[in-house]
C-alpha cells in the first residue's frame, strides 16, 4: 500500500519519496494522478517555515492541492466510476505523515464528494481549476464589485482580470513591479505602479501577496472604496487608521472557492469564456522535486510549475489487483 510522493520533512527540505496510504473506504476513490502543481502561496509558506498556524499543521507532509488525475477504482458508495477524469483538491490519506494538502502524489485516496468530474479534454490546463475558483470566488463572493485594480500579474492576478472581463466588466489596471510579468500584450493594461500615480480607484484586488503598501493602497482608494484581500498572507495585516479614516475604507479578505464557485468555474471555462491557456510556464517529471519547488518561488518567469506523474510508481496493492 505504497506510493510515491512529494515530501515535505521540514522547511526547505523537500523530496519525491515512498509513504504509506490507508485502505479505501466504500465511499472513497483511488485516483492515479497524471498532474499535479506547486502553489506560490501557501505551498511556499510551507516551504519556507512561515506558515501561519494552520489545521492539520506539522512536518513531515505532503503538500498539494492542485492536482488531476483518472479514477482507477471506485467504491461502491463513492459516486464515481473507473476512468474518470477528475480534479483533486488534496487527499488526506497518509498513514505515516501528514497530508496537508495531500494532492501532490502519484496516486491518492478520498472521498467520492471531494473529487470534481472535470473534461479530459481540458489537459495540464485542469490543474488550474482550484485558482481559477478561488478567483472566480473573489469577485462573487460577499460582494460583487468588480476591480478597478488589481496587485500583481501573477497567475491569480491574470485569472482575475480574465473573470473580469468574462463578467462584462471594463479592463481593470493591473499593477505588476516585475518587467518580465508586465511584458506580452493583455486585454488590459498593465503597468509598474510608479507610472500609474495620481489616479483613485473604487475598488482594488490584492493578488501579489505582499501587504507591505497596504497603507498606500488604501491612499488611491476613492471614498467608501474597498480593498479585497486575495492571497493569503503569512504576517499581520498593519495600516495606517488615519488614512483608512479619510477614505472611509473597507477591507474585505476572499476565502478559498466553495463547491458552487468550482461549478460555475467549470461551466466558464468548458463554455470558451474563462481561458486558461498561457498561465503554466513550466513542467518538471515530479521525481525533481527539490529543483522544481525551487525553480516554482523563485524564478519570476514561472507562473506556473506542473508536475508529471506519468511513469511514477503505483501501490503494491493496486498492481496486485489488476495482475
Amino acid at each position: 500500500m505504497d506510493t510515491t510522493a512529494i515530501l515535505l520533512d521540514a522547511p526547505g527540505k523537500i523530496r519525491a519519496a515512498t509513504v504509506a496510504l490507508k485502505t479505501p473506504a466504500p465511499a472513497d476513490a483511488v485516483v492515479a494522478m497524471r498532474r499535479s502543481a506547486i502553489s506560490t502561496g501557501t505551498e511556499k509558506l510551507l516551504f519556507t517555515g512561515r506558515m501561519p498556524d494552520f489545521p492539520g499543521m506539522g512536518y513531515p507532509l505532503v503538500p498539494g492541492y492542485e492536482s488531476v488525475g483518472e479514477v482507477v477504482e471506485a467504491g461502491p458508495e463513492s459516486g464515481l466510476r473507473t476512468g474518470q477524469a477528475v480534479f483533486v483538491p488534496g487527499a488526506d490519506c497518509y498513514r505515516d505523515v501528514r497530508g496537508l494538502f495531500g494532492g501532490a502524489a502519484a496516486t491518492v485516496v478520498t472521498q467520492g464528494a471531494r473529487l470534481q468530474p472535470i473534461d479530459a479534454g481540458l489537459g495540464d490546463a485542469g490543474v488550474l481549476l482550484a485558482l481559477a475558483a478561488t478567483a472566480r470566488h473573489v469577485l462573487a463572493g460577499l460582494r460583487t464589485d468588480l476591480p478597478d485594480l488589481i496587485i500583481g500579474h501573477g497567475v491569480v492576478g491574470r485569472l482575475l482580470a480574465r473573470l473580469t472581463l468574462a463578467a462584462g466588466g471594463p479592463p481593470p489596471t493591473v499593477w505588476e513591479v516585475d518587467p518580465l510579468r508586465r511584458a506580452g500584450t493583455f486585454p488590459y493594461p498593465v503597468c509598474d505602479p510608479a507610472e500609474d500615480e495620481g489616479r483613485r480607484f473604487a475598488t482594488i484586488f490584492e493578488a501579489s501577496g505582499d501587504l507591505s503598501g497596504l497603507t498606500a493602497l488604501i491612499a488611491r482608494l476613492e471614498k467608501g472604496g474597498e480593498i479585497v484581500l486575495a492571497g493569503f498572507y503569512a504576517e499581520p495585516v498593519h495600516f495606517s487608521f488615519p488614512t483608512a479614516f479619510l477614505r472611509e475604507a473597507r477591507l474585505r479578505v476572499a476565502a478559498e472557492w466553495t463547491p458552487e464557485d468550482m461549478v460555475a468555474t467549470r461551466a466558464l471555462v468548458e463554455g470558451g469564456h474563462l481561458d486558461l491557456s498561457d498561465l503554466i510556464t513550466h513542467h518538471s517529471p515530479a521525481a525533481n522535486a527539490d529543483v522544481a519547488y525551487r525553480a516554482a518561488f523563485d524564478e519570476p518567469a514561472c507562473l506556473k510549475m506542473c508536475l508529471t506523474w506519468e511513469g511514477v510508481q503505483c501501490p503494491r496493492w493496486m498492481t496486485a489487483c489488476r495482475s
